[in-house]
């Protein structure tokens, strides 16, 4: 919704994801999010870096140099989080490998759509329902996803000029409209 209402205003954009932003992150998405096998955590930690590493040279940078908007589902704060934070990484080893697969490079604005484990658990069982595809991280406990949402909440707190916290417990609408105007107010 969001890219559509940026390019419906003229802004040269591209989105992107992570993992799965380029061809390779694509096939390391696929054999670390659909695996029946059993992933090590450092394992997962490395992979992430591995495909952020591809994804920032090839595909992020020359958006970059090219005056463009880049927007990522996803980015190094999901690692800071997910495999810090949800996994009991130490911080300064996830912040020393963001380091090394990134290069620095930090997004402008970071949208943290912030939600109750509680609903997310339910969004997540809902897709499960209507036939989308659960992957390993769909997967994963209450207690989990409270330590990822608690790490995303703390660096929105340390950052707060790069963060905007979005609640995001509403319909797809009313969260849509919440992005709409952070977004309009950071292009301004």
């Amino acid at each position: 919704m969001l890219s559509g209402d940026l390019r419906a205003r003229g802004v040269d954009l591209i989105t992107t994801q992570e993992p799965g932003g380029t061809p390779l992150g694509r096939r390391l998405r696929e054999a670390f999010l659909e695996t029946e096998e059993t992933v090590a955590p450092i394992a997962e930690l490395l992979l992430f870096a591995a495909d952020r590493a591809q994804h920032v040279e090839f595909l992020i940078k020359p958006a970059l140099a090219e005056g463009r908007i880049v927007i990522s589902d996803r980015y190094a704060d999901a690692t800071f989080a997910y495999q810090g934070a949800g996994r009991g990484f130490p911080e300064a080893m996830v912040n020393e490998i963001i380091e090394l697969a990134t290069g620095g490079l930090k997004p402008d604005l970071t949208l943290f759509f912030d939600i109750t484990i509680e609903n997310a658990i339910k969004r997540m069982a809902g897709r499960h329902e209507i036939g989308e595809g659960r992957n390993r991280m769909d997967v994963e406990t209450a207690d989990f996803y409270s330590r990822v949402r608690d790490a995303y909440l703390r660096l929105a707190n340390a950052e707060p000029d790069r963060f905007e916290v979005i609640d995001a417990n509403g319909s797809i609408e009313e969260t849509h409209a919440k992005v709409a105007e952070v977004i309009s107010e950071f292009l301004n």
